[in-house]
């Protein structure tokens, strides 16, 4: 056996003695050479507490909270080191707006988790939910339900077969300043509406004449009152817009906030003209009556953003629109960069036609096996200033590091069971381990500054507390041939793939050193069937000197 394979069995073999089984909770794989450094911020359903984590899936620091909280859905860390977090009663039964995402609480703790300051918004008339957007300025953007009653509703033309329960909540948009607890700017969507089912009403007009507009009677909820079920936020400082996800409809909004709140309750004002009419949509032309089912191109969208934090000005992304879209296909999700046809001397977002482009997403992620990354609704996409991708499958608790060439580099799955610690060795069903999002901050993010961050165990119940050290030190040598594994983790069969020329034997052993395989190559590919192999950890020895590890799962 190898001297480079010698020193890492070394590890693999204390690694034996602490565990027999392969990781199915906390961290599932880790190469510590191409992942993005930094530490991970989570706030799991169905519990209440915030978590800091190290790329080994250590606590690093804890916001807790009282067992009557669960997250309502987020948290961001300031760089000052405060957390601003959403959060929302635990029991629900009776409350006259619920719905998924809700929420109704927002505060922001310092580092030691004291409050600073409370807000709270959850009565019979209007309920905070899903998503904020904290500003440069401190102020703070809120999604809100707003109750409008069936009389209202049939005044704004809604057909009466879409109101099933004689009522809707349609979205609006709040600014809060926690400065003096005002609230100093609004939008409402129901200040933009069109429809053409009731020629009595004032808002009646062509819809499709209107993409600025938004139709009252586009519904795809079953006439619940969760008509437009906003679940994310983001702002853009340079040019003072406001990006929602809008799932219901399969599409982004972008609304001009440089207006007054009259004038975003109208149609002439701001920095755009166009006072509170959405400056730009996309995903899916047909909520506007201008495409049809092949136009579309996000399902059920979650996590919008323009992509800016963290990323550096000369990144190739920078500036573009992303967002996760979660019902793409009938068991798979991806994530979706696209770039929008922005003017910056009209301030706007010239239509081709009646449609805003583009016509497909710029760039698309899948995981590597794909069906790993399948889920309905929640979820979060991140673009790492290394040229990495972070995505969070939401229902499943799964998020994975995914390199340009498509290889998974990290993958944690949140280790909760309804909110209780899993223990490691448990096999997690959907929605056992509901998971939001989950964001990394780099390692040199100002609040992290003089903090300990050293670690403070897992969330997970007997962790294996050699696997993050085995898994960073697999790769004993890195050799600059591209040598690539996918799918890793795999089920059946494996390709291996390198510069041609570059790689003459390759070896295949178990974690006993047991040598399984060995082949001299040819060319830059082969295909390794692993459908009888027993799920687990394998090393690959190339040209004798170089080890990468190949996961085997069922």
């Amino acid at each position: 056996m190898k001297k480079g394979l010698l020193l890492i069995l070394s590890a693999i073999l204390y690694f034996i003695s602490q565990t027999t089984a392969q990781n199915t909770v906390g961290l599932l794989s880790y190469d510590f050479a191409k992942v993005y450094d930094g530490y991970n911020l989570i706030t799991p359903h169905n519990q209440p507490n915030a978590y800091l984590l190290n790329n080994c899936g250590e606590i690093v620091h804890t916001w807790t909270d009282s067992a009557e909280y669960r997250p309502g859905n987020v948290a961001y860390i300031q760089s000052d080191g405060r957390l601003i977090k959403t959060k929302r009663p635990a029991a629900v039964a009776g409350n006259p707006i619920w719905a998924g995402g809700g929420g109704a609480i927002v505060e922001i703790r310092d580092w030691e988790n004291n409050l600073l300051w409370y807000f709270e918004q959850n009565d019979e008339f209007k309920r905070l939910h899903h998503d904020i957007e904290p500003l440069a300025n401190g102020n703070i953007l809120m999604i809100s339900w707003e109750l409008k009653t069936n009389e209202e509703a049939l005044q704004a033309g809604r057909d009466p077969a879409l109101l099933a329960q004689e009522k809707l909540w349609p979205d609006y948009i709040l600014e809060v300043n926690p400065n003096t607890d005002e609230i100093v700017w609004e939008w409402h969507a129901w200040d933009h509406l069109i429809q053409d089912f009731d020629a009595t009403r004032d808002n009646f007009g062509v819809v499709a004449d209107h993409p600025e507009l938004i139709d009252i009677n586009y519904d795809t909820n079953d006439g619940h009152p969760d008509w437009m079920h906003t679940n994310a936020i983001d702002y853009n400082e340079e040019t003072k817009q406001i990006m929602i996800s809008v799932p219901t409809f399969s599409e982004i909004w972008v609304i001009d906030h440089t207006t007054t709140t009259a004038e975003a309750a109208g149609h002439t004002g701001g920095q755009s003209g166009q006072g509170g009419d959405l400056l730009y949509r996309w995903g899916n032309p047909q909520a506007y009556r201008n495409g049809d089912a092949s136009d579309q191109t996000l399902f059920y969208p979650h996590d919008c953003q323009w992509l800016m934090e963290f990323l550096p000005i000369t990144h190739p992304d920078f500036g573009k629109m992303a967002a996760f879209n979660n019902r793409v296909g009938d068991n798979y999700s991806t994530a979706e960069i696209f770039n929008p046809p922005w003017d910056m001397y009209s301030w706007d977002y010239p239509l081709d036609g009646n449609v805003w482009g583009p016509e497909s997403p710029e760039q698309t992620f899948f995981h590597p096996d794909t069906f790993p990354l399948y889920s309905t609704g929640l979820s979060s996409f991140q673009m790492l200033p290394n040229g990495n991708a972070l995505i969070c499958s939401g229902r499943s608790g799964y998020t994975f590091e995914l390199t340009p060439d498509n290889e998974v580099v990290w993958e944690y799955k949140t280790p909760l069971i309804a909110g209780t610690p899993a223990t490691q060795g448990d096999l997690l069903e959907i929605n056992d381990n509901l998971t939001f999002r989950l964001k990394r901050y780099p390692n040199d993010f100002p609040a992290f500054d003089g903090r300990d961050l050293s670690p403070k165990g897992y969330i997970e119940l007997e962790p294996n507390l050699a696997f993050c050290d085995i898994t960073t030190n697999v790769t004993v040598i890195k050799n600059d041939y591209q040598f690539r594994i996918f799918p890793n983790p795999s089920d059946q069969m494996v390709t291996l793939e390198w510069e041609g020329g570059m790689v003459d034997i390759i070896e295949i052993f178990d974690l006993a050193g047991r040598r399984l395989e060995s082949f001299k190559t040819t060319g830059g590919r082969h295909f390794l069937n692993t459908s009888d192999w027993t799920p687990g950890i394998y090393l690959l020895q190339i040209n004798q000197t170089d080890v990468r590890k190949l996961v085997i799962s069922r």
